[in-house]
């Protein structure tokens, strides 16, 4: 009988191939499996990251509509011409979106107005109207004033939130003090492309409005409001790619816009633009060998860590089979000195025997 077999140690080259075909199967599967989990992860992050992209590039515009808006306000309604050129200017420079602003220069009576809103004794009117921008000539500037009314055409952004602010004053509960957020709904007014603000007077002055619809006062009180009608360019919206990987191009497109870029050649996304701009949407879209790239940037760590992880496994294997080989030749060697020793005591043995 072969020593190897005597030994109990035999090397069974069938296992040594199984055990090798085994491991690159399960390589391979895990490969297949970690590009499949790569691409679903890619097309999930390319529908979910485009909130993170509108965040950032509407980041802006929720600057202007929570912080600069208010500034309005500090000016009690003493806003001049003068001061209001200053203001808009800086609003240009810091806000492009922002193309135009309509002045409104009021004042609110408790006698009717020829231009404005009249409901019960309360009124609303214009004294001057101007509009300031980047494009407006010089000699466009002032729009109407009392002395000259050809031009003057009393718009809907003046009449909305003046209606807005009678019907507020109407159901006023005089008897607490209103919260800025309900203060600050009641006294702008979002419409498509234009926000208008009417700076928000003080407590005191809103009492003597609700008493101004009422009835006629004595000595008749004016008060100056000032309304500033702001208008945008979703267009002047400066995007902010935060995944310039994931994302190849980005634009502002209106709603209704039907994109050309169909199939399997392209992967597409949109989201709606907010307040003023919801009648536009972010549109984003990608190649699919673009989207092919960022795909495999995911996918190459996850394949070099399930080759590192095979690497392990495989090198313990191998020093697993190189200690039994080394092993099987000790004890071969250990054998064959014992059969050796065992041969060469016997040996004398049975001459001595034979001898005597």
């Amino acid at each position: 009988m072969p020593a190897e077999k005597k030994s109990g140690y035999r090397k069974n080259f069938s296992l040594i191939f199984t055990f090798i075909l085994m491991m690159t199967v399960l390589f391979g599967l895990s490969l297949l499996l970690a590009y499949r989990f790569s691409t679903k992860f890619i097309e999930n992050q390319f529908v979910s990251e485009k909130v993170n992209v509108l965040e950032k590039s509407i980041k802006p515009y929720n600057d202007f509509f929570q912080k600069k808006l208010p500034e309005v306000s500090y000016y009690n309604g003493y806003l001049d011409s003068a001061t209001a050129s200053n203001f808009v200017d800086t609003l240009l420079m810091e806000y492009p979106f922002v193309s135009k602003v309509i002045f409104y220069d009021s004042e609110v009576k408790n006698t009717p107005v020829r231009d404005g809103l009249n409901t019960g004794r309360f009124s609303i009117g214009p004294k001057r109207i101007y509009q300031f921008g980047t494009l407006v000539p010089t000699d466009s500037v002032e729009l109407f004033s009392k002395q000259n009314t050809k031009n003057f055409i009393v718009g809907d952004d003046f009449n909305a939130l003046a209606l807005k602010l009678a019907t507020y004053i109407e159901s006023l509960d005089t008897n607490r003090t209103p919260n800025q957020d309900e203060l600050f709904s009641n006294f702008s007014n979002v419409r498509s492309n234009k926000i208008t603000y009417l700076n928000i007077p003080r407590l005191e002055d809103l009492k003597m409005y609700k008493m101004m619809i009422r009835k006629e006062l004595k000595p008749q009180p004016v008060y100056q409001q000032d309304m500033l009608s702001f208008h945008l360019d979703p267009y002047k919206i400066r995007i902010l790619n935060s995944r310039p990987l994931l994302y190849q191009h980005i634009r502002i497109e209106p709603l209704t816009y039907d994109p050309l870029e169909t199939g399997v050649a392209y992967m597409t996304t949109e989201i709606t633009l907010p307040g003023p701009f919801s009648d536009y949407k972010l549109y984003f879209i990608s190649a699919q060998s673009f989207i092919n790239k960022e795909i495999f940037n995911y996918f190459l760590p996850l394949a070099l860590g399930i080759l590192a992880f095979y690497s392990i496994v495989v090198l313990l294997a191998y020093l697993i089979f190189r200690n039994l080989n080394i092993n099987h030749k000790m004890f071969k060697l250990q054998y064959d000195f014992m059969n050796n020793l065992t041969h060469e005591f016997k040996t004398p043995v049975s001459v001595i025997k034979i001898a005597g």
